[in-house]
Parts: C-alpha cells; sequence; structure tokens
C-alpha cells in the first residue's frame, strides 16, 4: 500500500507559499506533514503550535517536520513539542540534504546566507497564480519585527533565473504571477550593477510576453523609485493593486518603530500614485497599539485609512516580541489595544465596503479559482460568479456568509478555498432539463482569466456574471 502523500501546512506570508512547493517535491514519496511556521507576531507562534497538534491528531504515524520563521527563531522550544519529529531552519528547508538528514535539528546561523532561493518551485498545483521568490532577508530593524532573524540578511535572486522561473511557471498555465519578498523593494543591492525591483519587473515584462498579469507582494512605499512607480502606473500587466507597509500614521510611532517614512510621505505617495493610476487599489497593514501610543497618536492612524484610500486593511494588534527594542517600551494596556485594533478594522471595513459598492457597473478582468466560480480581480476584490443564466440582482447584496480575504500578501495558505458565494441558488430537483441548465453553475477552468460585469457587492466582495 502506498504511503499516504506528504503535507506542507503553509502559514504566514506569501514567501512560505512560494517555498513551500519546493518543499513539496523535496518530500514527495514520504509520510510527512510539514509546517511551514510563522513568527510576525505571538498570536502567529501560537497558530503554528495549534496547527502542529492539528497535524499529529490527523497523521498520527506521519513523520512531522516544523521549518520556517518560528523554528529558526526557536528550534528548541519547537522541538521539545512532543509531536514534533524534526526541525529545519529556514537557511535549510530548501535544501535536500536537510531533507535527507536524520538530524532532530538542522538550523545553521541565518545571519551567515548570503544567497537565496537555491530551488525555484516548478509548479503550483491546485493554485490560480503563482509565487515567486525573488528576494529573502531584511537589512531593516524595525523595532517591533523579529523577522530578520528568521531569515537574516536581504539577499536576491538573480534575474535571469527569476525570468526562467516565470516563463516555465507561464507555460505551465500560470496566468498571474506573483513577486515575493520579506523585504520586496530592497531587491537588487547585492547583485552585480545593483539593479532595482524596477529593473527586474521591467525585465520581467520584456522577456515574458507571454505573462498576462503580474501583481507584486508587500513593497515599502519609500524605496517605490521613478522606474518601479512608472511600470507600476503604465503597464497594465501589472496589476491595480498594491500593498503598502505602512504600520502607523503618525510621526512619532514611526519614528519609534525605525520606519524610514513619515506620514505626510506615506500619503503622497498614494496621491501621486492614484492621480497616474486611478483605478489602483490600496492595501497596507497597520499597528495597533503600539508602545507609547495615545489616543492622539492613534488618531493618526486611524485618519490614514482614509487619507491613503486603504481598501484592504490588514490590521494587527501589537505584541511584544521577545529580544526586540519595542518589547522594552512603555507597553499599551491590552484592553487599549484590543479596542483600537476593531476601530482600525471598523474603519477599514467601511472604507473597503464604499470601495466595493464603487465597482458595481465596472467590468473586471477576473482570475478564476477554485472551483471555478470565484476570483480575484486585478484589483483584489473577490468576485463570485452568477450561476449560468442567473444574473444577481443590482446594487448592494445581502452580506450572506462572508468569504475570506485571501488578499493580503500575509495571511496563511488558503487561496481557492473558499465555501460557495452567498445567495447562490441551488438546483431543485425534477426540474425541466432547460431550467436546470439555467441554475447550473459557471464551470470555467480555474487559472482562466475572464471579463465580468459586476452587478453588485456585499461587505466583502463582489459579484457579476461573465460576459
Amino acid at each position: 500500500m502506498p504511503a499516504p502523500a506528504p503535507e506542507v501546512i503553509s502559514l504566514g506570508c506569501r514567501l512560505n507559499i512560494a517555498e513551500s512547493e519546493t518543499i513539496r517535491t523535496l518530500v514527495a514519496g514520504r509520510d510527512t506533514v510539514v509546517v511551514n511556521s510563522c513568527a510576525v507576531t505571538n498570536a502567529a507562534v501560537k497558530a503554528t503550535r495549534s496547527a502542529i497538534r492539528r497535524a499529529r491528531r490527523d497523521r498520527p504515524y506521519a513523520e512531522l517536520v516544523v521549518t520556517g520563521c518560528a523554528a529558526q527563531i526557536d528550534p528548541q522550544g519547537f522541538a521539545a513539542m512532543p509531536e514534533v519529529d524534526r526541525v529545519i531552519g529556514n537557511g535549510e528547508k530548501l535544501s535536500r540534504a536537510a531533507w535527507d538528514s536524520l538530524a532532530p535539528v538542522v538550523v545553521g546561523d541565518i545571519m551567515q546566507l548570503r544567497d537565496t532561493a537555491p530551488h525555484l518551485a516548478a509548479s503550483f498545483t491546485g493554485h490560480a497564480r503563482a509565487f515567486v521568490e525573488v528576494q529573502n532577508g531584511c537589512d531593516h530593524r524595525c523595532t517591533f519585527c523579529a523577522i530578520p532573524f528568521g531569515r537574516g540578511p536581504s539577499r536576491s535572486v538573480p534575474a535571469g533565473a527569476v525570468i526562467d522561473r516565470i516563463a516555465a511557471l507561464v507555460d505551465a498555465g500560470h496566468g498571474e504571477i506573483v513577486l515575493t519578498g520579506v523585504d520586496l523593494t530592497s531587491y537588487g543591492h547585492d547583485l552585480p550593477g545593483a539593479p532595482t525591483l524596477g529593473h527586474l519587473v521591467a525585465r520581467i515584462l520584456r522577456h515574458v510576453p507571454a505573462l498576462a498579469r503580474l501583481r507584486l507582494s508587500s513593497l515599502d512605499s519609500i524605496e517605490i523609485d521613478a522606474r518601479l512607480e512608472a511600470l507600476i502606473t503604465g503597464e497594465a500587466r501589472i496589476m491595480p493593486h498594491l500593498h503598502l507597509s505602512f504600520q502607523a500614521g503618525n510621526d512619532l510611532i514611526l519614528k519609534r518603530m525605525k520606519r524610514r517614512h513619515s506620514r505626510a510621505q506615506a500619503v503622497a505617495t498614494v496621491a501621486r500614485l492614484k492621480a497616474a493610476r486611478p483605478d489602483l487599489a490600496i492595501g497596507a497593514d497597520l499597528i495597533a497599539g503600539f508602545p507609547t501610543e495615545d489616543d492622539a497618536m492613534f488618531a493618526d492612524t486611524l485618519a490614514l485609512i482614509d487619507d491613503a484610500d486603504i481598501v484592504h486593511g490588514h490590521i494587527f494588534p501589537y505584541s511584544p516580541r521577545a529580544g526586540t527594542p519595542a518589547a522594552r517600551m512603555p507597553q499599551v494596556a491590552p484592553a487599549t489595544i484590543k479596542a483600537r485594533a476593531e476601530r482600525l478594522r471598523a474603519a477599514a471595513a467601511r472604507r473597503r465596503t464604499a470601495w466595493l459598492d464603487g465597482q458595481v457597473g465596472t467590468v473586471q478582468q477576473v482570475l478564476l479559482e477554485r472551483p471555478g466560480t470565484r476570483g480575484h480581480a486585478g484589483n483584489f476584490a473577490e468576485v463570485s460568479l452568477a450561476p449560468i443564466g442567473v444574473a444577481h440582482g443590482d446594487g448592494r447584496a445581502s452580506t450572506g456568509s462572508a468569504l475570506t480575504d485571501h488578499g493580503d500578501f500575509g495571511g496563511g495558505s488558503r487561496e481557492d478555498t473558499a465555501p460557495p458565494s452567498p445567495g447562490r441558488p441551488e438546483p431543485v430537483e425534477g426540474q425541466a432539463s432547460a431550467s436546470a441548465a439555467l441554475s447550473r453553475p459557471v464551470t470555467r477552468n480555474p487559472g482562466d482569466i475572464v471579463a465580468v460585469r459586476i452587478t453588485a457587492a456585499t461587505d466583502t466582495q463582489l459579484l457579476g456574471t461573465m460576459i
């Protein structure tokens, strides 16, 4: 009897998703479960531990290996969990030698790494879009962030290797590619000639003409140079959706975070980009309750949602990460952090709802995801398709069961796994064949890019029909 198929569970960023596809090939044929962990917040570490325990319950006899940022930062802590068989570090997780080793802990000094992506995934089975790692690590030291200790110094993949991999993925049927990295806009400083991310994007578009859609993962707004800005605003194949690492909207808090932009620079960057490309949708990370944040400082961050037109808001309650400077600063009371996070989420949801309402009546190019009845528009709005012959009503629709926003370039690997869209009529047993045909679901293939007229919106998604 063949061994059960290996399972790779990805938590955290889209870089993890990209790396998980390579891991999947490295453990092919093994009765193995791999948890590719996240350490961006204490909640992410807690989620990793929960995933490990759940995986052990589901696969009691499989080898269980933990890798990723949380494993890199605290290898002995994860090795001590009774459910865990082995721990492999971020620097080793794409190496066949590490997976062939019998050592219980294979974790090296991540700060000594000087290259990245020794293996680039050849396919993304089950995903409509594919993720390509072009950069890893981070040389900055934001005071709240532990990720540099999990990912090491910034390092870039040479453009030729990136282009070859993207061309292969396009040939394999992926219509959309997402460029991923820990600090994506730092791309190239370590390569000969110090090319920028703008140089890389221009080369990709030039050398892979069959690529239909290119999407950029999270960007540091202060590092968007003139070349990259011109491509974002003028190249139709780059999706009109940016996720910007803002974190806060108050200048003193930004300084205490050791961010490199001011509030005014963040707002001006968005205004300039949207003036050149009005359909650009802005996403951003915002932290609630950073140490020393008072009510007036919080009000600046709350107002940034409107001032920077943030329609894909990702809100994180601050949690102190051991060893970071922010953990030693005067802390905000947990109840206050929770209340501020709720207010930020409410403001972000209000802004998103108004933006979704404004999409009604437009035609969007939608990348279909499983099962072929839903997908994402270029602006990363989630779109649910009406069954053949059934039109969604105009304007607002009842919320029903909200679909998960897979957007944000932060969050786990859940693409293509959302439940059916709300309001979809079920076939009635015994109907005439013509009526049954009218109510059957759309069955275009995942990965197809289709034109959809948007006829209605809920609080979380768009509804429409193919044209």
